[in-house]
């Protein structure tokens, strides 16, 4: 990783935590004379629009006090939103009660699943699938879990 997207990565990361957030994932586009950064925060209550503005005007101030940028550039925040796998065991709170597609290890092997957050017991999430079994799953082993979003 270089130099400028160390620096960007820190200060996003410090700017989501002064907020009470943490720093999920980065994307870097675009090239050096018209850059497009995405940067996606979390947290263990909903992200809104005016937390994304007030990190992202944050960012901003940092990036500029240091001149980090000498060309244009669109800095984008947000949270991840539903599309995007959950990273951190901390993001998982916040969803008990909700659906999840889950790929996760167990003996070697890697298994799926579709159920219920029902749970968080330390690194231990639990998981009711529709046919009422509960499976309990280390957060070390999951390899990608995403919410199933539901309109009903």
């Amino acid at each position: 990783m270089n130099l400028f997207n160390e620096n960007i990565i820190k200060i996003a990361a410090d700017a989501a935590e002064a907020n009470g957030f943490f720093l999920v994932d980065i994307v870097f586009r675009g090239n050096p004379n018209n850059r497009i950064i995405e940067i996606f925060i979390d947290g263990e209550k909903n992200v809104s629009a005016d937390d994304c503005a007030k990190i992202s005007g944050e960012i901003d101030e940092h990036v500029e006090k240091l001149n980090l940028i000498d060309s244009s550039y669109r800095l984008e925040v947000s949270s991840p939103g539903v599309d995007r796998p959950l990273k951190f065991l901390k993001q998982y709170s916040k969803h008990v009660n909700r659906k999840f597609e889950i790929s996760y290890k167990r003996n070697d092997e890697t298994k799926k699943l579709i159920g219920k957050l029902t749970g968080i017991d330390g690194e231990k999430l639990v998981f009711i699938s529709d046919n009422k079994n509960e499976t309990i799953i280390n957060f070390n082993n999951i390899t990608k879990a995403k919410v199933i979003v539901s309109f009903s």
